[in-house]
């Protein structure tokens, strides 16, 4: 597309104004995209997974974890009930991380994947 294809008869096939708000407008979808930040650089994370049957803290920093009750008994995490066969878990955005978690497992097992 160019700007122009003037006719000089009138205004009659003049698309000159037409085609300048076209290539503006292009150039502002060009500058939204250019304005969108890279993502950040991949970085290697440590995934952990273990069985419980006691009480105990979620390590700090993790980013993300899942606790399921794979016991027949109720447990608890941060003070609420996880029924056997619950599962729960966490998965905040890739620049967030989450602080330590308490869970009780006494009387049943947890399962209790988590990254950091």
């Amino acid at each position: 597309m160019s700007v122009g294809d003037l006719k000089t008869d009138g205004q009659k096939g003049n698309n000159f104004p037409w085609q300048l708000k076209m290539l503006k407008g292009l150039q502002g979808i060009i500058n939204a995209v250019l304005a969108i930040p890279a993502p950040l650089s991949p970085q290697l994370r440590t995934p952990h997974a273990y069985n419980v049957s006691t009480s105990g803290m979620m390590p700090g920093n993790t980013y993300g974890f899942s606790i399921a009750n794979v016991g027949a008994a109720d447990g608890s995490v941060d003070g609420e009930n996880l029924k056997p066969g619950y599962t729960v878990s966490f998965s905040p955005t890739s620049v967030d991380y989450l602080n330590s978690i308490s869970y009780d497992a006494t009387g049943t097992t947890f399962l209790i994947t988590y990254i950091d």
